[in-house]
């Protein structure tokens, strides 16, 4: 099956809000725990082993990347937060300055999230989905490693996450995810065609 993501490279990695690029064109960012699975995700959607550097250490990516697909389409990998290991003053920096980004950003025009399927809805992702609905920006949740669970436990917990959300966050959507099975791929890439419009098939 085609894939248009395949074609995405990397573009720049910034550390403070004055080094965005243009404000222009469209752009879907991705956010999560540090150790949700955010660089996995972005490796398997773009069918890239490498786009997204890997560690076993949580908490690598500190810095705001940008990966452009097209000239007008980019993937935005947010930092990771609530698990790093990172010095305090760096933690207080991304405090202030995600909302920020999430606020001002025009491009931005939808925020995957994403969320170990076995430990969903910490304190840090409620306040994201938080600001995020303040803004009225389209948020749609991966529940990551559905592999390391049994198919009941699942499908137990989704039905869970989908009940929490229509009370608080009925705006959000969800799927499950799982970067080693290749498990809500094609969904993740549809829900991607939609908010970076791509109207085409191919």
């Amino acid at each position: 099956m085609y894939n248009r993501y395949h074609t995405t490279r990397f573009m720049t990695s910034v550390r403070e809000l004055s080094q965005l690029p243009p404000d222009q064109g469209r752009e879907v960012a991705f956010a999560g725990r540090s150790n949700a699975g955010k660089s996995s995700a972005l490796n398997i959607i773009t069918q890239q082993k490498t786009l997204a550097r890997i560690s076993k250490s949580p908490g690598r990516t500190q810095m705001i990347n940008f990966f452009q697909i097209d000239s007008d389409h980019r993937l935005v990998d947010l930092p990771g937060y609530g698990y790093a290991k990172v010095p305090e003053t760096m933690r207080r920096h991304w405090q202030t300055h995600l909302p920020h980004y999430l606020n001002i950003r025009k491009a931005l025009c939808g925020l995957f999230l994403l969320m170990d399927v076995r430990h969903p809805f910490t304190a840090l992702d409620v306040q994201m989905l938080t600001w995020c609905q303040h803004r009225g920006l389209p948020s749609h949740i991966l529940l990551t490693k559905a592999d390391k669970l049994k198919r009941g436990a699942v499908l137990a917990n989704l039905q869970q996450a989908n009940a929490f959300l229509s009370q608080q966050f009925s705006y959000a959507t969800i799927q499950l995810f799982s970067a080693l099975r290749g498990t809500g791929v094609a969904e993740a890439h549809a829900k991607l065609d939609e908010w970076l419009e791509y109207n085409d098939s191919g």
